[in-house]
């Protein structure tokens, strides 16, 4: 495809997720109230197991208003997982063959639960990390946790999980289109161990090695995953290229 081509699609597939994303971000709307109570639990547990006054605090006076649009659209991103992650597949598969884009289906298929377990690690970790932060709360004294900002925190954590979950199958759908062969994957695997534990280390606000190497070596599994997956592609290709060169 030319680049003109290429553009065209990419705008298509971005309409088509922001669609998707406006459809979700209704339902979380909706589903605001008890979707503010389930990201108050974490704030809610710190506070009676230290016995501090922890609590959601909104400063503006349009703050509530704008909390709730960001929660909606976070719930939108995460309910409407597979509608955009089947964007990025077809953005992607244009130029694979017919077998190959089957191939790369199932491959979306892993997508989705790679990415909702991606954002259940986060939720694992957000209890540990907010309970850690408050006890450098001082005795005697309230934490009154800025809505706005602890919105965006546990965003960025669960959105970090589900998408450092999801990028070995990108790296397979690479592999899968000819972008990619093994052997780059092969020759990078330092790099990406020490990405996985740099990542880990910094989405992990917890003094404990333990969780640092729990929520790293998911990551660095996946990796060698793909790369074994590419490798049996990339031999297959090879095999069906020389057959039809003889």
């Amino acid at each position: 495809m030319p680049l003109r081509e290429h553009l065209l699609e990419l705008r298509k597939r971005l309409f088509l997720v922001a669609c998707g994303l406006v459809v979700g971000a209704v339902a979380g709307w909706l589903l605001y109230d008890p979707l503010l109570e389930v990201l108050r639990r974490p704030l809610d547990l710190a506070a009676a197991a230290q016995g501090k006054d922890i609590a959601l605090n909104f400063t503006a006076l349009g703050s509530p208003l704008d909390i709730k649009v960001k929660a909606a659209l976070f719930l939108s991103v995460v309910v409407t997982c597979p509608w955009w992650l089947y964007q990025v597949w077809a953005f992607v598969t244009p130029g694979l063959t017919r077998a190959e884009r089957r191939y790369a289906y199932g491959f979306l298929g892993a997508a989705v639960p790679l990415f909702l377990g991606g954002a259940t690690l986060a939720w694992w970790v957000l209890p540990h990390a907010v309970d850690i932060l408050a006890t450098f709360v001082p005795d005697g004294t309230s934490q009154l946790v800025t809505a706005q900002d602890y919105l965006t925190f546990v965003m960025r954590l669960v959105l970090a999980f589900g998408i450092a979950f999801v990028s070995p199958v990108l790296l397979v759908g690479l592999n899968l289109a000819g972008l990619l062969r093994h052997e780059t994957l092969a020759k990078g695997w330092r790099w990406a161990v020490l990405i996985a534990f740099v990542f880990a280390a910094v989405m992990t606000p917890t003094p404990d090695a333990l969780t640092m190497i729990l929520v790293a070596l998911p990551i660095c599994v996946l990796y060698f995953g793909a790369l074994g997956v590419a490798m049996v592609h990339d031999r297959r290709a090879d095999r069906r290229r020389v057959a039809a060169d003889r």
